[in-house]
């Protein structure tokens, strides 16, 4: 590293820093290896309980004048959407993601000196997708400072790159975004559209892990009713599927939600919502809730892109997965998984006043109902393929096995956000 040209080194990333120990020991690291120059060394605040102990984190980094003087340019911190989303669901990822933004900007506003944010995104609502116009208006107010840094995943930069009149399209959607939400930012939330999420965000990781977590027969469902075994040997991907041996907090982000999404069940994007936005309606605070959607580019977008998901999710597809391949013992969990996404829907239509799903946005429904004239066959294909690839042992170069790839590969790119 000390050796490599200087321009060949961006900034140095720190999976899963939980501590101000985490960066100093990498700039320890730095030193020792001979390095001269300065490199950034970037915090990446994943889960949960490290996205609300971020600001705390950066806080005491800058409080050390040994690390203020090699701090050279803006402050760099990552948000991790994948592993947050995963280890919480979505309704509680998204929230802990905004409140350690706002942290992140009152410290280092306090402290004089510049943020930067760096925004660990995937394709896919679960891991923090969805149109980047939207999302960058949708930051905390001041989060957006001129500057917005994003990954954008490789199997999207086809299709958001790929053609140079495209690309131009999609900077210019970025550049007008970042402009508009420096010059223009979104008002802070009121008080009570806090404390609303707040309890949106405990009833919706308590739904979230009592189903992912806690459920006895989940992970052995969720083995059977999934490719997720398939993916693991399959020549997709960058990185192994699993980062160790064990349940589901031993999966990737990626497969665990690429998974779900080949079934068309979604549930990584919506589970934990129809209960958190179910009991506030129970409790009589739709109008509450209305006024967030109205007025809260953050709320707004979160029930917009929950919305669409929930519109290309099919009950249908993911119960032919079920007969097709799960034990019978298990398919009653199944089951109950597409009542709480019907559930869902309906807490949906009911915020927004709609009888179908995406009624307001007709040119989408249109889109993806095309879509899936070619995808069901895609599904019917792929549901029969695993099960006799399951049946039988197979070389990775098998027919059936490459069968089995291509299907995986038309289904990604038929639902579009995805990785």
């Amino acid at each position: 590293m000390a050796a490599a040209p200087a321009a060949s080194l961006g900034s140095y990333v720190i999976s899963m820093a939980g501590s101000a120990s985490d960066v100093l020991a990498v700039q320890l690291l730095l030193k020792e290896s001979g390095l001269q120059r300065p490199m950034r060394v970037v915090p990446l605040f994943e889960t949960l309980a490290d996205l609300d102990n971020a600001g705390p984190v950066i806080e005491t980094l800058l409080g050390l004048p040994g690390y203020r003087s090699r701090l050279h340019g803006p402050q760099e911190v990552m948000i991790g959407y994948s592993d947050s989303a995963k280890d919480a669901g979505t309704t509680a990822a998204a929230w802990a993601q905004y409140r350690a933004q706002e942290k992140l900007v009152e410290i280092c506003h306090e402290q004089h000196v510049e943020l930067l944010l760096f925004h660990g995104r995937g394709g896919t609502v679960g891991r923090g997708g969805g149109p980047a116009h939207a999302a960058i208006l949708s930051q905390p107010p001041g989060s957006v400072a001129g500057r917005f840094r994003t990954t954008e995943q490789g199997e999207m930069i086809r299709f958001k790159f790929g053609l140079p009149d495209i690309a131009e399209q999609n900077l210019n959607l970025y550049l007008a975004a970042v402009l508009e939400a420096t010059l223009l930012p979104p008002p802070p939330p009121q008080l009570a559209w806090r404390t609303m999420m707040d309890q949106l965000a405990s009833d919706g990781v308590s739904a979230y892990r009592a189903v992912v977590r806690e459920h006895p027969e989940f992970v052995e469902y969720f083995r059977q009713a999934t490719p997720e075994q398939e993916l693991g040997r399959l020549p997709l991907g960058s990185r192994p599927a699993k980062r160790r041996e064990g349940g589901v907090e031993s999966l990737r982000a990626i497969p665990w939600i690429f998974a779900w999404t080949q079934t068309r069940l979604m549930l990584p994007a919506w589970l934990g919502w129809e209960a958190a936005l179910g009991k506030a309606l129970e409790r009589g605070e739709g109008e509450v809730l209305a006024q967030m959607r109205e007025q809260w580019p953050f709320f707004r977008t979160r029930i917009d892109m929950l919305e669409m998901v929930l519109a290309k999710a099919d009950t249908d597809i993911a119960r032919l997965y079920d007969e097709r391949l799960v034990p019978a013992e298990l398919q009653h969990l199944g089951a109950h998984l597409r009542d709480l996404l019907s559930q869902a829907c309906t807490v949906v239509l009911g915020l927004t006043g709609q009888t179908q799903l995406l009624a307001h946005s007709p040119e989408t429904l249109e889109f993806i109902s095309l879509r899936n004239t070619y995808l069901d066959p895609l599904h019917l294909l792929q549901a029969e393929l695993l099960s006799r690839s399951r049946s039988r042992e197979a070389s990775l170069d098998s027919p059936l096995e490459l069968a089995l790839l291509v299907s995986v590969a038309g289904i990604a790119a038929g639902l579009r956000n995805t990785g």
